[in-house]
């Protein structure tokens, strides 16, 4: 069954403030306006949106692999070894010791939510950018649920914090964050940046649109 025919608001020649979301007249191609109400720049998507979502995305997607692989945390406890766990060996050691109600927070927070958005939005931005008209309607369903996971996006973080507050707690013991946990930030960061500088509306775009301004 095709999609019904969805007249855009580009087509009929209206473009929404980013700021203050007034719909006015699009200026004419080739020239640029200010907003009447806030005088902040109209544009009609936003600048250059495919190219920065991409570097953003792609910058997520390598430091992805690092922070699951190395220490998330080092825990040296008074006289026993110094330890230093991964976030993967982190969810085994807890479902080992009966957290298991933890262990799963912390594998989907930490290892199921950023691959699931850098995957939706690599979907996301690759139609766009071929201008698709395949399940328009489950693609913005698709972006909205991204815009969703991103405030649970620092679970884990918390989670961590929590963790080594309980190892002082019941014991003399000094635990230090690795460069995994700087590494996830920065994914965390990365893709939650990469969401905002999407345009939604270029997945509404006919085969003649164009992400430029």
């Amino acid at each position: 069954m095709s999609e019904p025919t969805v007249i855009t608001a580009a087509q009929l020649g209206l473009i929404r403030c980013s700021a203050c979301s007034l719909v006015v007249q699009a200026p004419e191609a080739g020239r640029h306006a200010i907003c009447p109400r806030c005088e902040a720049p109209l544009h009609r998507r936003l600048p250059h949106s495919l190219a920065r979502t991409w570097a953003l995305l792609l910058s997520a997607a390598l430091l992805y692999i690092p922070a699951n692989l190395l220490p998330i945390m080092r825990t040296a406890s008074l006289g026993e070894v110094p330890q230093s766990d991964t976030i993967l060996s982190g969810v085994v050691e807890l479902w080992v010791r009966g957290s298991w109600d933890l262990a799963i927070i912390v594998f989907v927070a930490s290892i199921v939510v950023p691959l699931l958005k850098i995957a939706i939005l690599m979907t996301l931005l690759i139609t766009a950018g071929r201008h698709s008209s395949w399940r328009r309607k489950e693609r913005g369903k698709l972006y909205r649920f991204v815009e969703f996971i991103g405030h649970w996006s620092m679970l884990d973080i918390f989670v961590v914090a929590l963790m080594a507050a309980l190892v002082r707690f019941q014991s003399l013991a000094d635990v230090t964050p690795g460069p995994g946990a700087v590494a996830f930030g920065a994914v965390v960061v990365l893709t939650m940046l990469a969401s905002k500088s999407f345009d939604e509306r270029l997945i509404w775009d006919p085969p003649e649109g164009s992400d430029a301004p």
